[in-house]
């Protein structure tokens, strides 16, 4: 069976399976030592350098325009009282 024979996966269960993956990844480099800062800046470069090559320069810099906002609204926070404090 060839790769286009294959079934893509619905958009959310590639998104859980991506984050799944990452994640075992990134616990993986832990358990090898490597601190967690680098680990999440180098899945930051990582992301942005497959993104602008898909999307090119300046639509991942619009995107990431936002990131200051969306950060101070804790987006990103994973903390139970930044989730549901707005």
């Amino acid at each position: 069976m060839s790769d286009q024979d294959e079934p893509f996966l619905a958009e959310d269960e590639q998104k859980q399976l991506a984050l799944k993956i990452m994640l075992e990844a990134w616990e993986d480099a832990l358990s090898q030592g490597v601190a967690p800062e680098m680990v999440a800046s180098s899945a930051i470069f990582a992301a942005l350098t497959d993104m602008i090559e898909h999307y090119g320069e300046e639509s991942v810099a619009e995107m990431v325009a936002e990131w200051p906002d969306r950060i101070r609204n804790s987006e990103f926070t994973l903390s139970e009282d930044a989730q549901f404090s707005g």
